[in-house]
């Protein structure tokens, strides 16, 4: 375990935006197109209901990810990064930004599909467990999480891809059933289910 570090603030996230309008080479980048075409390919239904996105940037992956959800809530804590999301969606009206910081601020309806992709370890172990709890109460009956992150330590990052995925794992023993599970050099996908009755 690193040490103890803070969640990352939202100060944090508006720097980052207002160094680079994509600086994470979202559109651009052969990791991020790979990985997402990994991560939908990992999804184990064709379609969903209604899906949440936590931490959606500048909208790449969830208009990929439109095409699998009948109805997508897309948040994130930069309102720069929404705005590009938002143009790059304009077509879609199926998917409903959200000005959200996570896991304080989560939607209060329940998602057949909850994604959270290279971002919980933006968040301290504690937020992180915080976090699971909620996700765990507003994912529907047979519903599924998506857990996508880089496995590399960035040392300025709470915690590593695989803290984030194993303390998952473990909070989630008896709750929930992993139903897929893929580790690239780089970055790890694992989604699970909830049971009914859970």
């Amino acid at each position: 375990m690193m040490n103890e570090l803070p969640s990352l603030d939202s100060e944090y996230f508006k720097k980052v935006y207002d160094a680079n309008d994509d600086p994470w080479d979202f559109e651009t980048s052969d990791y991020e197109a790979n990985k997402y075409k990994a991560t939908l390919i990992a999804l184990p239904h064709e379609k969903y209901h209604s899906a949440l996105e936590i931490g959606c940037s500048i909208g790449v992956f969830t208009k990929l990810l439109a095409k699998r959800c009948e109805n997508i809530v897309a948040t994130d804590v930069s309102q720069k990064a929404l705005d590009k999301a938002i143009e790059r969606c304009k077509n879609l009206e199926n998917i409903h930004f959200i000005k959200a910081k996570f896991p304080k601020e989560l939607p209060v309806e329940n998602f057949s599909l909850i994604v959270v992709s290279e971002v919980a370890y933006y968040l301290s172990p504690e937020d992180w467990e915080l976090a699971m709890s909620k996700l765990f109460n507003i994912t529907k009956e047979n519903g599924n999480i998506v857990l996508v992150h880089w496995l590399p330590e960035v040392h300025d990052y709470p915690q590593t891809g695989d803290e984030v995925h194993d303390s998952f794992a473990k909070y989630m023993n008896g709750k929930m059933e992993n139903v897929f599970k893929s580790r690239e050099e780089t970055y790890r996908i694992d989604v699970w289910k909830k049971p009914e009755s859970a």
